[in-house]
């Protein structure tokens, strides 16, 4: 039912993922990947005996470039891209989001992520919480699932969960690793879309970064006990009053400990790295602590 798509980002396989499913409407996408995987995507569909043309359906789980940046495209052959109601003015209007990308990546914003373009707003379609869309008797719930992001969709198929990023990062046969980068970390959210993830009790997670898992709640518990783990040890050095330099510094050493323990060589560690980068993780946790818990650092 569900085909797995690699799009192959920076010649790496099982980095990011796009799904394809098919119904009575046509085929359907959930994510697309950055644009710079645009081409290896049109390539995976024509594998599948799909034209890009015939996806009439595009469901993004939020609007970071590694998940939607190739929306516009789909867009631009006709596709209604899905979205959360906060992330849909940044699809029309992408220039915050470009700004804030530049910053962060400057001169290799486009290597990595490729083009970016506003899609016109009738071609954008926000879903609300708990809505589904009957593709012509595929039924997609969109699930708020905040956390990493605050315009956050995972998306209820049947009981499959495209879970986006609120379920972490886990690259087989890797642990499951929470993506925490700046500015919308907010650990009390994510606590909640765990939880309500769990209570649905869904019997597959299909993970952008990467694939389908079946051990729902071992994922799932896991994955809190990595965000804890993480938050506890970031809060810890803000308090020894490091500098960001320096945290990054051992944090990048913490992580890689974490992940030798875990049975991972250097090939496995470089995915986890491109889907997942730890510096990001360091400065997305600790923008939370300083302005979510500014009175947990006295």
């Amino acid at each position: 039912m569900v085909k797995v798509l690699d799009l192959h980002f920076q010649g790496a396989e099982k980095v990011i993922a796009s799904f394809l499913l098919q119904s009575r409407e046509g085929p359907v996408l959930i994510e697309t990947g950055p644009e710079s995987t645009y081409a290896r995507l049109e390539a995976a569909l024509k594998q599948e005996g799909v034209d890009p043309k015939e996806v009439r359906h595009v469901f993004v789980t939020h609007i970071h470039l590694d998940h939607a940046g190739a929306a516009w495209r789909f867009a631009e052959l006709g596709a209604m891209v899905y979205v959360h109601p906060k992330g849909a003015p940044h699809l029309v209007d992408p220039s915050r989001l470009l700004a804030s990308a530049e910053r962060i990546y400057g001169a290799m914003l486009k290597p990595l992520w490729g083009e970016l373009k506003g899609i016109p707003q009738e071609r954008v379609r926000v879903l609300e919480d708990g809505e589904v869309v009957d593709l012509g008797g595929l039924r997609v719930q969109a699930l708020e699932t905040l956390g990493h992001a605050s315009h956050h969709h995972a998306y209820l198929v049947d009981g499959l969960l495209f879970a986006g990023d609120i379920a972490g990062v886990r690259i087989a046969p890797g642990p499951v690793l929470p993506p925490t980068p700046p500015p919308d970390i907010h650990l009390e959210s994510w606590y909640a879309s765990l939880d309500r993830i769990l209570a649905l009790r869904p019997e597959v997670l299909y993970l952008t970064h990467f694939g389908p898992y079946r051990d729902v709640e071992a994922h799932l518990l896991a994955l809190r006990e990595v965000l804890e783990e993480w938050a506890g040890w970031v809060l810890h050095r803000l308090k020894e009053g490091l500098s960001l330099e320096e945290m990054t510094e051992r944090f990048e050493a913490y992580w890689r400990e974490g992940l030798r323990r875990a049975g991972m060589e250097e090939e496995g560690m470089r995915l986890y790295e491109l889907a997942d980068p730890p510096y990001m993780n360091l400065q997305g946790l600790v923008r939370y602590w300083q302005k979510h818990h500014p009175e947990a650092l006295g």
